[in-house]
């Protein structure tokens, strides 16, 4: 028992100088930087989405305290990450592993670097589930939950298992009061699109929406739908003649009885497609047809 801690603390120690080589401070917004990691030996970057309040004027801090800037490839807010470019080769990124690696209650370090040296804290894994969707949409592969504590300028950072390999991305702004970690094959998946494409396409209706409870005299196998609000010019929604006061249903088939049912039905593959809207006005069930559109912007 006297050598177990300190040989411990000594493996501890040298898995954050390990991973830490791999982790860069993003400067992003006018208070405290954030982190990011190294994603690529030539000079890809990974980092939270909220982090980087302005898309340009953005500089990283790298592990040997060189300060350089940074170019903006693109940004997916609906599952909080964005891709960096910085004009250096033969950069460190780290080993990388994933959820379905680790166990509940396994030790892993959060790591980030919002000033000129790494930081750490330790934890262990509290929570970790199959796939999930995020309030703004995004889908995430596995839901990866520490109970590590996230420092300021820890966000867009990594989550290291006790071997070294990172298998996720640190964000204190997913959801409010849990820190959850992006895992890797999200992140994989959603920086190959960016590098493709500079930006992840969404499906769009082009409406407002409350979630509303169905009246009794429809005879449908769900009890609450979306009561559309709002309805934008030119939109999806309004070609395929979706009104104020309509309360709609299902989407292709799927039923929707709150926004997520409908968020997860708008993905990248929705974009462009003709599809069924079923709906209710006037107290009759009515199916409608339209082009899903794509949501544009940030």
């Amino acid at each position: 028992m006297t050598t177990a801690l300190p040989q411990l603390s000594e493996e501890l120690a040298e898995t954050v100088a390990s991973v830490g080589s791999s982790v860069v401070r993003v400067e992003g917004r006018g208070r405290l930087p954030a982190s990011g990691i190294l994603w690529t030996e030539d000079g890809i970057v990974v980092t939270a989405d909220h982090v980087l309040e302005r898309d340009d004027n953005i500089r990283t801090g790298l592990p040997n305290g060189e300060t350089v800037g940074a170019t903006l490839i693109g940004r997916d807010p609906m599952t909080d990450l964005a891709a960096l470019q910085v004009e250096i080769q033969g950069l460190n990124p780290p080993r990388l592993g994933a959820p379905e690696g680790i166990r509940v209650g396994n030790l892993v370090l959060a790591l980030g670097r919002p000033g000129r040296t790494v930081q750490a804290t330790l934890g262990i894994v509290s929570a970790l589930d199959e796939g999930w969707q995020t309030p703004a949409g995004g889908r995430i592969g596995h839901w990866l939950q520490a109970d590590v504590v996230m420092l300021p300028g820890f966000s867009g950072g990594p989550l290291a298992d006790s071997s070294g390999h990172v298998v996720g991305m640190n964000t204190s702004a997913m959801l409010r009061g849990i820190n959850v970690s992006v895992p890797i094959s999200t992140i994989q998946a959603v920086v190959e699109t960016l590098l493709a494409h500079g930006r992840i396409r969404r499906g769009y209706l082009g409406v407002g929406f409350h979630m509303v409870r169905l009246p009794e005299e429809v005879q449908l196998e769900q009890e609450t739908g979306l009561l559309v609000v709002s309805v934008e010019k030119d939109s999806a929604a309004e070609q395929g003649n979706l009104l104020l006061g309509d309360t709609i249903v299902s989407l292709n088939g799927e039923p929707v009885r709150h926004p997520d049912d409908l968020m997860a039905l708008l993905g990248s593959e929705s974009v462009g497609t003709k599809t069924s809207v079923r709906i209710v006005r006037a107290g009759e069930v009515r199916e409608m047809h339209l082009t899903i559109g794509e949501r544009q912007g940030k």
